[in-house]
């Protein structure tokens, strides 16, 4: 069932502000309206070859039809770290890093933010950041 317009607003708004409380010292690399990613401030290595990429992948959100998609690349890492921190939030999770929202009483604005903040302090600790 396609998600309602005013739905998709709402969320999109709540996650955009919940993101771009990261910025700095995140780096935004993308932004549309249906789009926010964000990616660490300081190149590094990536990949197989270690090929030197801007910043390493940090988080985005993409709107589709049904739903709200959160990609959180932090929480590959450190899942378990998460657990207490996003106790409504982990109902959303899809896979490993995916949470889908579709109801804007999903996106829990403080365990979101919580979230986010702990995945700033993963980057900084992994060298992901200046």
């Amino acid at each position: 069932m396609p998600l309602k317009p005013e739905d998709k607003t709402a969320i999109i708004a709540q996650l955009r502000k919940s993101l771009s409380k990261c910025c700095p010292p995140m780096v935004v690399s993308k932004d549309t309206e249906d789009t926010l990613e964000l990616i660490g401030n300081k190149p590094v290595p990536y990949g197989s070859k270690k090929k030197i990429v801007p910043g390493m992948y940090f988080a985005s959100f993409v709107a589709r039809k049904d739903s709200v998609s959160l990609y959180f690349f932090a929480i590959y890492f450190h899942a378990k770290d998460y657990e207490k921190t996003i106790p409504n939030l982990g109902k959303v999770l899809k896979g490993k890093t995916c949470f889908i929202f579709k109801k804007p009483e999903q996106v829990f604005a403080k365990e979101l933010d919580a979230m986010l903040k702990q995945g700033v302090k993963a980057w900084k600790k992994n060298g992901y950041m200046k």
